[in-house]
């Protein structure tokens, strides 16, 4: 059998690391990716794992959650199997029952699903204050079919949201489906079991730069074997662009194009590096106005230093201007020297050290 494990959607988000216009955008691409999940669940899967933050607030927008609910109600034939995170953790389900929107609660709930001989039970609890210390006791998983356990927290810190890996050891663990962190990794739990975060669904700001999507589990061979389908929308991009040549602003722009391959669709943050003899102040803003035709959005950063005149170092009689002449004068290769001077220079000057 196949199921998505799929988190942190969080529909309803604000999306307020972008321009309203681009904002706006992102606020319906991201319920129109879910669609699209469903669309795929439909062909392909039994089951969609919800591990959390399906909504961004407890109170979610009355548009955002009909648009959810009317979306399971139009796959009936795949189960959802929704676990609330951080963000949901108060939002009412829904008033009108739907058969095929599982649910859990901060007891474990154990839903099973059988074909063809193979059994796969899928067992949640919503972790909170109150059950924390004592979910790990009360988890009991058979040793026959495939088990996965579905949580909502991070790995190795205390409190309601942690997960504490060493007391899900010897439980039959398969495959821990994971959410709360937005960007996909994975480990393992015993000889037996994995876990893994599959990330959230939609980048919502440079922090959530990359690729997203889905994990696509399989469960017919002798363990959960899982897929990372990217299927986000669009992609979030942060790099950095070296402009130590460029003269104008016209020229940093080239310097990005030559640096950066851009998609007219994805979101770019750009950061201008390097060290300059020109005035880059207004390099960032033109920049960004060059590259308004080449992507969905740039927001450009100015990050330049300026070129360091060392012959100015010669006579002064500072910790600095020694610092500079001893390093000048010892026997390591050129681009040695200058890579500690620029370093050493800026200690002395109490900056902050990008090594």
């Amino acid at each position: 059998m196949k199921f998505i494990h799929t988190a942190d959607i969080h529909l309803g988000s604000a999306m307020n690391k972008f321009p309203k216009e681009i904002a706006d955008k992102r606020k319906a691409e991201l319920r129109d990716t879910f669609k699209r999940l469903v669309d795929y669940a439909r062909e392909n899967v039994r089951a969609v794992i919800l591990a959390g933050d399906v909504f961004d607030s407890d109170a979610p927008f009355k548009k955002d959650k009909d648009d959810f609910y009317s979306i399971v109600k139009s796959a009936p034939q795949v189960d959802f199997l929704y676990l609330r995170g951080n963000h949901d953790s108060a939002s009412a389900y829904t008033g009108e029952p739907l058969p095929n929107l599982k649910t859990f609660s901060e007891e474990w709930t154990v839903y099973d699903y059988a074909d063809g001989g193979e059994t796969v039970h899928i067992a949640g609890v919503e972790l909170s204050a109150e059950n924390a210390a004592s979910v790990y006791s009360s988890l009991n998983l058979p040793k026959e079919g495939k088990n996965i356990v579905v949580l909502h927290g991070q790995v190795g810190t205390a409190g309601k949201d942690g997960i504490d890996l060493k007391r899900l050891r010897g439980k039959n663990i398969d495959y821990l489906a994971l959410g709360h962190i937005h960007k996909r990794s994975e480990g393992k739990i015993d000889d037996r079991g994995e876990y893994a975060y599959c990330g959230c669904l939609e980048g919502r700001g440079f922090d959530e730069a990359g690729e997203h999507g889905f994990l696509l589990l399989d469960t017919s061979g002798e363990t959960v074997s899982r897929t990372f389908v990217p299927f986000a929308a669009r992609t979030v991009v942060e790099a950095d662009a070296d402009i130590s040549s460029a003269k104008t602003a016209h020229d940093a722009y080239l310097c990005v194009k030559q640096q950066v391959k851009l998609n007219k669709n994805d979101l770019y943050r750009i950061n201008l590096v390097g060290e300059t003899d020109y005035e880059t102040e207004n390099f960032a803003a033109d920049v960004k106005q060059y590259l308004k035709d080449d992507c969905g959005f740039a927001d450009v950063k100015d990050k330049t230093e300026k070129r360091l005149d060392l012959s100015a170092y010669d006579n002064d009689r500072s910790i600095r201007g020694e610092f500079v002449r001893q390093v000048r004068g010892s026997d390591l290769p050129e681009e040695e020297k200058n890579r500690i001077i620029v370093y050493g220079l800026k200690a002395l000057e109490g900056r902050e050290l990008d090594v």
